[in-house]
């Protein structure tokens, strides 16, 4: 299993629950505990501590009889079926596995002075980044005016945006706020029903948020984003939370891939023309494809952990179908939240409390005592 997301803490919570004598597991990640992507934003927002957002790899190793191996992957070789370490150490495989997440198409930069970049992608970056800028705006003078702006209107910019501008608020008060949302749609949360879109523009507008559609950020320049259309919209900070592409490591291996760099896969979450490879969450690309969000990595979990045992003793694999509608939970940073399911939405501070139980739930699901 190379990468530690959702879907393999399912693949482990398996294993353990049920062993398996004739399979041998090994998990590939970069560090030993991951982000649960649910409790992100709470996480930016002051809520909850950086502990309580993360789900403990190596002790769901140690758990699931697993050896974890704690290295960057930087290439998979599907035909000759092994992974190549960071270090250049090779790692053999009868099946593997990939739930490696996505990452960001950064904006060029266009000047010695841009505005700071804070990537909202990948995840396991995101804490040192977090960390330095919170550093940076410790060191700016009070009694200014400092612009935070968000590209990318989708579910991720939205939360992402209110939760930053309210941490930000309460470690330094003495600076003036301001924050701007801006997305190449008309209306953010494009995918969602009338309802949900009212309800985010309003919580956006009661975090003194300013909401600028058809504008898609295309490059940082000094103190500005250009937009497509040669626009600049001021910014001390910018939160680019758009334009999800799959790892440039994966472009080096014998993997079928969209034009993204998402890996191409079956229902049955195999790579497609690669019955010994699977993938899961983020980095694959179905048909017709599904939105990138942590909620289709969770429901890929259970049938992912059921393919691989049958795989691994060669029988039938079980087609997974991805649901028609999700539930999407969105924090507005201010102790409320909002429920968003097809055309249905509601919010309010019973929902962030629901939110934070369901986050909470699903962490202790995998962490000790389990």
């Amino acid at each position: 299993m190379v990468g530690a997301g959702h879907a393999h803490a399912f693949v482990l919570e398996a294993f353990a629950e049920r062993p398996d004598a004739g399979i041998e597991l090994t998990l590939i990640s970069d560090r030993p505990k991951a982000a649960y992507s649910g409790c992100v934003p709470a996480w930016l927002a002051g809520e909850c501590s950086l502990e309580e957002a993360q789900i403990d790899i190596a002790a769901l190793c140690e758990r699931a009889g697993a050896r974890l191996i704690v290295e960057p992957a930087v290439a998979v070789d599907g035909a000759n079926r092994h992974v190549t370490l960071a270090g250049g150490e090779k790692i053999s495989f009868d099946i593997a596995s990939l739930n490696v997440g996505s990452t960001l198409e950064r904006p060029a930069q266009q000047s010695d002075s841009p505005p700071y970049l804070l990537a909202m992608r990948p995840l396991n970056e995101l804490q040192r980044r977090w960390q330095d800028l919170l550093e940076t705006v410790q060191a700016w003078p009070g009694g200014t005016e400092r612009r935070v702006l968000g590209v990318g209107g989708g579910a991720a910019g939205c939360e992402t945006l209110m939760s930053v501008l309210t941490q930000l608020r309460s470690q330094r008060p003495d600076i003036i706020w301001r924050g701007t949302l801006m997305s190449a749609g008309k209306q953010p949360l494009p995918e969602a029903g009338r309802l949900p879109r009212a309800l985010v523009r309003r919580a956006l507008k009661q975090a003194g948020v300013t909401w600028q559609g058809n504008s898609r950020g295309e490059a940082l320049v000094k103190g500005a984003v250009r937009d497509h259309q040669g626009r600049q919209h001021p910014a001390d900070i910018v939160l680019w939370a758009t334009g999800a592409v799959g790892h440039g490591w994966l472009v080096a291996s014998d993997l079928p891939l969209d034009k993204k760099g998402f890996i191409k896969v079956e229902n049955t979450l195999t790579v497609s023309g690669m019955p010994q490879l699977f993938a899961a969450g983020d980095c694959t690309a179905f048909d017709p494809p599904l939105p990138n969000a942590g909620v289709y990595a969770v429901r890929m979990g259970p049938p992912l952990a059921e393919n691989l045992r049958h795989a691994c003793h060669g029988q039938a694999l079980k087609p997974w179908q991805p649901p028609r509608r999700v539930l999407a939970l969105i924090g507005t940073g201010d102790g409320r939240a909002i429920a968003s399911r097809g055309f249905i939405g509601f919010s309010g501070r019973w929902v962030w409390r629901w939110k934070k139980r369901i986050d909470a739930r699903f962490i202790a699901r995998f962490n000790r005592p389990f």
